[in-house]
């Protein structure tokens, strides 16, 4: 199994498909598992090399104590894509990952596209309360309540075992939810999306009550190359719920791209 090290924490990733085609690194949501992105893994592997990683605190990854901070998560993924011989990656972030891939892009040389799923310039737009309702015992009972934020209603009321089991494998202890959590929350490059000149396509549903749309539209709107792409009546999970939409756009996007290079 690989794994890439940054300042002594071991990140685990996988990567699927050739080699020779682009890669499209996925970065996860806060507390999630990497099981967020087996919908878009299954679209884009052939067409391109996918390569999923789990953020410090998740999964097959270290869990070193807090505080952790977004600038932290991106050298973790600046180790994982020098690991593998990654030279440009496109990248996919929903959520916390969304703002890893923003800071990525402007520290680092590696960002080819950016595709960004339920994400803000800052994390002001993420209310306390509803930061307190997806934080979450891994017991099956707590992880599907707080899943109701981020889930629209009719896919709370079905139950999502498989969610929960997949949850209870693969998510962040509540110490590392805590602690990506409140990385989220710290980040602020409002001031600084100017900078950010690498092509951007901003995902967001109409109705995520975590990353509300207005932060979604400020976002694409702040980008040089922004832009945005709705989904009506979609929860913050859009990538779940509403995925051949979302893969439908992310690989529409991709293939604009997908020979366009930057020194």
């Amino acid at each position: 199994m690989p794994f890439a090290e940054h300042d002594g924490t071991s990140i685990y990733y996988e990567t699927d498909g050739s080699s020779k085609h682009d890669t499209v690194a996925f970065v996860g949501d806060a507390a999630y598992g990497a099981w967020q992105w087996g919908w878009q893994h299954a679209a884009v592997t052939g067409p391109f090399e996918s390569l999923v990683w789990d953020h410090r605190g998740t999964g097959k990854s270290d869990a070193p104590d807090g505080p952790y901070s977004v600038a932290e998560m991106a050298g973790d993924l600046d180790a994982v894509l020098a690991d593998h011989g990654v030279r440009k990656a496109h990248l996919v972030g929903a959520g916390l990952g969304g703002m890893v891939a923003l800071h990525y892009a402007k520290q680092f040389s590696r960002a080819k596209t950016l595709t960004l799923i339920g994400t803000a310039a800052d994390g002001s737009s993420l209310a306390p309360d509803v930061r307190d309702r997806l934080l979450a015992e891994k017991t099956p009972d707590a992880l599907h309540e707080s899943l109701r934020p981020a889930v629209s209603e009719e896919a709370f009321a079905a139950g999502l075992e498989d969610v929960v089991e997949w949850r209870l494998a693969d998510d962040a202890s509540l110490p590392a939810q805590r602690a990506q959590f409140a990385a989220l929350e710290a980040f602020d490059v409002s001031d600084e999306l100017y900078e950010i000149t690498t092509p951007a396509i901003v995902c967001h549903g109409t109705d995520d009550r975590v990353i509300p749309v207005e932060a979604g539209k400020e976002l694409a709107d702040g980008l040089p190359r922004g832009e945005l792409v709705t989904f009506e009546d979609a929860p913050h999970l859009v990538h779940v719920e509403h995925s051949k939409a979302v893969n439908d756009a992310l690989l529409d996007f991709l293939a604009r791209h997908v020979d366009e290079t930057f020194d």
